[in-house]
């Protein structure tokens, strides 16, 4: 296996025999067969004034009719946009194509397609170099790379493969080193876990087909990948984005990977990193950063489907208080509806005047109510929704008239989110549905968009549809016929749509239907519930000003600035469980950080302990949600004693840390650093983690080892180098040297989750509900290496409003404060740093307690200052210091060993310390004689 740790030019040399040998060998690269197409060459090239950009003209070698004709020239465009990235868009040269609009999706513009010559200077240097990025190509035939400046290690380069672009088929391939590591290209369910798998279908087109399908293209369209090398010991990150909301396969082969693309353009953007944490900060900031969530959503969710009456709701409430287990939200699915309409309530089950009375309640105690809305829109001349969407003309069309499908209310017709009218006549509903029913949030589901039915359907004579009484809502009662004779429904390249290489238009909207302005559903389609997310923002964004929490089941690239995601249709099955930390992760690099899957699986139903070990790891989603379906049996967490006491368990660390998640939640505002991160996102060195799917870290340092196999009373971890402390037990440590796994014990309610060293965590007393929770004094756990001289550690806290719809630092709305601690023989000191204090000040938000990991002994002489002024008025009593256990060593120190030290921690108690006013800290440790 060939390496590319060697020097800078070494490395590129190697690189380039390697794609000699590539373009030389049979199948080493998906090439293209000469009948697809013979490549371009480019025949002009001009560089723009002012940091345009370079502009070029490819025309075509040779045409070829496999999969419609070549499209004779192509305009090439080339721009640095940022320090850390560069766009290479190519696309027809004489008429604009299809592209991702950019009111959805905003960034810089092009520029426009002319047909004619570009006004610039002529480019004749062999490379086009931005700050961290270059930008090579090849004239005749055509092609291009872009590598590292610093380092000339390629990231991307097409020199073995023909571009090939016609009206419905483009495809382009680059060579990759063998070990590099690849993530992303979804939504689809890995079960070889979150890193690609060479020769594993890789399909990117929204649909609705369950989550329990394995390698199949799901409901969320994310053409980005994100590759790490370990390079010398060092682990070096990039990512690709292929900006095409078109359907498309991509072949990844090990050493190749090969887009095949059914129409749009191709319009690439490359982010240097190098870090993995710097790719996510870069591709966010083009595509939009994570929205900002409630600190309510990040409580426990409760929804089913099948609460059929407003009475199940209540006794679901009262049943998890009763069991003392920790619960913020209570959802419904459709059973709130009248007949499955949206924006409607069931005058039987759900009479308005009950539930009003029921939300009052909840409020009251500072619990959320959330409903489905499906987009299907009943085809019913007495429903108001219906007949105001069809006098605004806002519908999908097929042959003129409204595109007719079939939903759960029967015959429906889809809204047209990319029409302005479309829009705000949703935004209206939204209005109309929140004054009947002050919801606090929405979930927008089916939005793929689903459909019972495929291609053009009727409403039948002969039979009622929906069918009365029908046990299987969900076939089609539509009088339909398949629609083959447009390209748009039967295209020249079929992908692999639905892993069964399905029509377009399979339990979808056909696609030769019509947006707005002609849009085709071929282009759209994928956007779909990207422009609903959006769509259902702007609603919820303007009622009473609040911070707006979504659940979105389809998405695309930037849908994370709009919404949270869940991971759809899964099974109450121990696989499923494992495949959900890879879909999560993965989300968390699309730039959706708010996500989870469905606690205990969708259905059937879960066994009492795959429901345990469920809630063990479901605690730690950064969206946490018990979801079931009708046909399954009962599975809230109060149902059996034993999932109740995991849930306690398991959900009272999670509630003491929603301050850590909190602020990750504005972390990943900033930055798009995810709130669930791959382990290598903190050690991108310890190539040993790179496919690890078993374990993840909250943040930077708090790593979560669930249980993933039926009749495991223990699990085998994996830590990077350094001190892991328990959070549950902080004497039983970790200390990993090589990174060897580590047998963890781990009885039926118990779930293992570590501290990393040099951390400074936030956490609060915690309760049965955030709003309580959050008002308590906060404990501030400062973890050293076990036995540490000299060591540091840091931390930061965020607390606001969060009924603000902004997240932002900002003088009596917000606080930030920063914590840093270090050891220097026996002197420890903290410190803080309080910005814009007054918020948390006017709170009476405090610190009450310290505890200090890895330092042998207890303290003495004790010392703090508060904003520069001796506080011995801190203290409610007088400070204490109380040493804890002695360290139990797991790992490559011992396994479950008492250590020969009296104590792992020391804790500093009885302080009172504003939140929102800095402090330093200061004592010795001293270690009392036997």
């Amino acid at each position: 296996m060939l390496s590319f740790s060697h020097s800078p030019v070494l490395s590129y040399l190697l690189w380039c025999l390697l794609l000699l040998t590539l373009a030389s060998s049979n199948g080493a690269v998906a090439t293209t067969k000469p009948q697809v197409g013979s490549g371009y060459k480019l025949v002009s090239l001009v560089q723009l004034p002012n940091g345009g950009g370079l502009v070029g003209c490819l025309q075509v070698k040779q045409r070829t009719s496999t999969y419609g004709p070549d499209i004779p020239r192509l305009r090439l465009f080339v721009k640095h946009e940022t320090r850390e990235r560069v766009r290479v868009q190519i696309t027809d040269a004489d008429k604009q194509r299809w592209e991702v609009p950019y009111n959805l999706l905003p960034r810089e513009p092009a520029p426009p397609v002319t047909g004619g010559r570009v006004t610039g200077t002529p480019f004749t240097a062999a490379e086009y170099p931005g700050e961290e990025l270059v930008f090579t190509y090849g004239r005749d035939p055509f092609w291009f790379a872009v590598h590292r400046r610093s380092t000339r290690q390629p990231l991307f380069n097409t020199s073995a493969g023909a571009l090939v672009f016609k009206d419905q088929y483009l495809e382009v391939s680059t060579a990759l080193p063998k070990d590099a590591a690849l993530y992303g290209l979804g939504e689809n369910t890995q079960p070889g876990g979150i890193r690609l798998r060479p020769n594993d279908p890789y399909t990117i087109y929204t649909t609705d087909i369950s989550a329990i399908n394995l390698n199949t293209d799901l409901y969320g369209s994310h053409p980005v990948y994100m590759d790490l090398r370990s390079l010398g010991g060092r682990g070096v990150a990039h990512a690709v984005l292929l900006l095409n909301s078109n359907g498309m396969d991509v072949f990844y082969r090990g050493t190749s990977l090969t887009y095949k693309v059914i129409g749009g353009l191709l319009d690439f953007y490359f982010f240097a990193g190098p870090t993995p944490l710097a790719v996510v900060d870069q591709y966010t900031s083009m595509i939009g950063r994570p929205a900002p969530m409630p600190y309510w959503a990040f409580g426990f969710h409760q929804c089913r489907w099948g609460y059929k009456n407003l009475s199940v709701v209540e006794g679901v409430v009262e049943g998890y208080r009763n069991a003392q287990i920790p619960l913020d939200v209570i959802w419904n699915d459709d059973d709130h509806m009248d007949a499955a309409k949206d924006f409607t309530l069931d005058p039987v089950n759900y009479p308005r005047p009950k539930l009003l009375a029921f939300l009052d309640k909840i409020h009251a105690q500072g619990m959320k109510y959330i409903v489905l809305i499906d987009p299907g829109i009943a085809v019913n001349n007495s429903y108001g929704v219906y007949q105001r969407g069809m006098a605004r003309d806002i519908f999908i069309k097929l042959d003129g008239q409204p595109y007719l499908a079939q939903v759960w209310p029967g015959p429906v017709y889809f809204p047209d989110f990319l029409n302005p009218n479309g829009v705000s006549w949703w935004i209206d509903e939204v209005r109309r549905f929140h004054d009947l029913v002050p919801v606090d949030g929405l979930w927008i589901d089916m939005n793929e968009a689903s459909n019972f039915c495929t291609g053009k359907c009727t409403i039948p004579k002969t039979h009622q549809c929906p069918i009365p009484d029908s046990k299987t809502p969900w076939v089609c009662c539509l009088d339909c016929k398949n629609l083959t004779n447009t390209r748009w429904d039967e295209p020249p390249y079929k992908i692999n749509a639905s892993g069964q290489t399905a029509r377009l238009g399979f339990n979808t909207i056909a696609t030769s239907a019509t947006h707005y302005n002609g849009i085709l559903e071929y282009n759209a389609h994928s956007l779909y519930g990207f422009s609903q997310a959006i769509a259902t923002h702007k609603a919820l964004q303007g009622l009473q000003g609040k911070r707006p929490f979504i659940l979105t089941r389809s998405t695309f690239v930037g849908s994370g600035a709009y919404a949270a995601h869940w991971t759809g249709d899964n099974k109450g099955t121990w696989e499923n469980l494992r495949y959900s930390i890879s879909t999560m992760l993965n989300f968390g690099i699309f730039g959706m950080p708010m996500v989870g899957a469905d606690i205990c699986g969708f259905y059937p139903s879960p066994t009492e302990e795959l429901c345990n070990r469920w809630i063990q790891l479901g605690a730690f989603y950064p969206f946490s949600r018990d979801h079931a379906n009708f046909a399954s049996p009962r599975q809230e967490l109060y149902v059996w004693e034993s999932v109740a006491k995991s849930a306690r368990n398991a959900l009272g660390m999670r509630y003491k840390l929603l301050p850590y998640l909190y602020t990750l939640n504005y972390q990943a505002h900033l930055t798009g650093a995810p709130v669930a991160r791959p382990v290598f996102f903190s050690f991108p060195d310890f190539a040993p983690c790179y496919g690890l799917s078993t374990q993840f870290l909250l943040g930077a340092s708090v790593m979560v080892s669930p249980v993933l196999e039926e009749g495991a009373t223990s699990v085998s971890a994996v830590f990077p180098p350094g001190t892991w402390y328990n959070l549950f037990d902080t004497t039983r440590v970790v200390v990993s040297k090589g990174g060897a796994p580590v047998r963890l014990d781990t009885p039926l309610n118990e779930i293992n989750v570590h501290v990393y060293q040099n951390t400074i965590l936030p956490m609060q007393r915690g309760g049965v509900i955030s709003r309580a929770a959050r008002a308590t004094p906060f404990t501030l756990v400062v973890a050293f290496p076990l036995g540490a001289a000299q060591a540091d550690a840091e931390g930061a806290v965020y607390v606001d409003d969060d009924e603000r719809p902004e997240m932002a630092l900002a003088e009596g709305q917000a606080t930030y404060v920063r914590f840093r601690a270090s050891v220097r023989g026996r002197a420890v000191t903290v410190r803080s740093e309080a910005l814009m204090g007054s918020y948390s000040l006017r709170e009476g938000l405090v610190i009450e307690k310290l505890t200090v990991l890895g330092l042998e002994g207890t303290g003495k002489d004790l010392a703090v200052q508060v904003d520069g002024a001796d506080a011995a008025a801190v203290a409610t009593s007088s400070p204490y210091f109380a040493a804890g256990g002695s360290a139990k060593l797991q790992g490559e120190e011992g396994e479950g060993v008492e250590d020969s030290k009296r104590s792992v921690s020391v804790e500093v108690g009885g302080l009172a310390l504003p939140l929102g006013k800095s402090f330093t800290m200061t004592w010795n440790m001293q270690i009392e004689a036997s």
